[in-house]
């Protein structure tokens, strides 16, 4: 859901960040929560910086709510904070009303600054529990806890995306990735920078694992403990066992784990994936209670490596190139712009995303809506063959999806949400916005906006 802030200290109660999370029922609470938007002096990795923060938090606070509850946030841009700020929560839906692209569903999403790079800072997460008396369709977890994966940068990172865009390169990679806002043991000066989770033999937790990071996909790993994926961006799925989970940015993925090991200290670990080779893997310790801090944690098993890809000008794997012609020309300067796309209410839509050609993937994100990715491939998308490969039977449920490099994904979704709805990369560019009209039943059309929705 959006949320605008302005830069003259006035509080503005949102509509725009959780207006109304979920749907209110008789039994339901009511929820608020105070942002202050400031400056704050941070220190990370032997350097300090002054970022952008919210409640001087770096991630931010995180807002808890049970299914069927409002939330009211109130936030206030102190007059020090030199930017202007959106924030948006990322995942939530708001039937009717795209003033506030937030709730109605239950599940581990986020909100993020979304002007700028500002998200790298000001982001936290957003947990919404089922209601009273409705169990989670898998075992109950004895406890819960929150995983943030971000990056941290020495410098400020609005310099650095404007630096990288001057001469159309990327960006500077971050000096090192975060588990809760920390780096951890593996860089200097992070004694008191490493997040520990104290947890007891036997008992199982459910971690809410969000890939808060500006542009990398990461894979998240426990040393000695298998992890059980229950749950991705607020819908349930079928659970899946695993040692290493791969997230692109903006993923929300929930998983069990169980203290079931000797009891000792043991790794977790971020690790980016197709990233320039240094070591910026972020670790944090899963912390056996009655263990002494000075035992040294345990390693992961290793993770998949940064440049485990074949390399086109490596001698042992030349590349393959095809020989045949080429389906289309490209080579022009200018790309057409893409038509306005206006849909009406219950219209059934595929969004195929063609080839990407950068040597990275790009996780693409919807708001307003769940989609369901019912095929995905390298190469050209083939309309002829590829729609017959869709999976239409039990196809996954995201808000935002990896399309690979050099591939294709496709998604589909109802358009029952009317309003006019933002598709993006979630690193940068890439983004269209498309128009659903009112539909002609009741609850169909658009809500209008709040008295107090600021004007553009």
């Amino acid at each position: 859901m959006a949320m605008a802030s302005s830069r003259h200290g006035l509080p503005l109660v949102l509509s725009a960040l959780l207006l109304a999370v979920l749907t209110l029922s008789a039994q339901a609470d009511v929820k608020r929560y105070q942002f202050d938007i400031v400056m704050s002096n941070v220190s990370r990795l032997c350097h300090a910086k002054s970022m952008v923060t919210v409640n001087v938090g770096y991630p931010g606070p995180t807002i808890y709510a049970r299914e069927g509850d409002r939330v009211v946030v109130r936030a206030r841009h102190h007059p020090r904070g030199a930017h202007n700020v959106t924030i948006h929560c990322h995942g939530l839906k708001q039937r009717r009303n795209g003033w506030a692209d937030g709730p109605a569903n239950r599940g581990t999403l986020w909100w993020h600054a979304h002007i700028a790079w500002l998200r790298a800072t000001v982001h936290g997460a957003v947990v919404v529990l089922p209601e009273r008396g409705v169990p989670y369709p898998f075992p109950k977890p004895d406890a819960e806890a929150e995983i943030i994966l971000g990056e941290w940068w020495h410098a400020d990172v609005e310099a650095i995306e404007k630096q990288g865009r001057m001469p159309g390169m990327a960006p500077n990679t971050s000096d090192a990735h975060t588990i809760n806002g920390k780096p951890g043991p593996l860089f200097p000066c992070s004694e008191k920078h490493t997040y520990a989770l104290q947890v007891q033999w036997g008992k199982t937790y459910l971690l809410r694992v969000i890939n808060a990071a500006v542009n990398d996909e990461l894979f998240f790993s426990i040393a000695g403990h298998t992890m059980t994926v229950v749950e991705i961006d607020a819908t349930y799925t079928k659970p899946l066992a695993a040692s290493t989970i791969q997230l692109s940015p903006g993923q929300t993925p929930n998983v069990l784990v169980r203290a079931d090991q000797k009891p000792g200290r043991y790794f977790m670990a971020a690790k980016p994936f197709n990233h320039v080779p240094v070591q910026d893997t972020a670790t944090a310790i899963l912390q056996y209670a009655g263990v002494p801090t000075s035992v040294l944690p345990a390693a992961p098993r290793q993770m998949p490596d940064t440049n485990s890809t074949r390399s086109v000008t490596a001698a042992s794997s030349p590349p393959t190139s095809p020989t045949a012609r080429p389906p289309a020309r490209f080579n022009y300067t200018g790309v057409p712009l893409t038509t306005g796309l206006a849909t009406s209410l219950g219209t059934r839509l595929s969004k195929v995303a063609y080839n990407l050609l950068s040597v990275e993937s790009h996780p693409f994100h919807l708001h307003g809506y769940n989609f369901f990715v019912v095929g995905r491939g390298l190469g050209n998308f083939d309309p002829a063959k590829d729609p017959a490969k869709y999976n239409l039977v039990d196809p996954p449920e995201r808000n935002t999806v990896g399309v690979p490099a050099g591939g294709w994904t496709a998604i589909r979704f109802r358009a029952d949400n009317p309003g006019v709805w933002f598709l993006h990369c979630h690193l940068e560019g890439l983004k269209i916005a498309f128009l659903v009209e009112d539909g002609n039943g009741p609850d169909e059309s658009v809500l209008p906006p709040p008295k107090d929705l600021p004007e553009c």
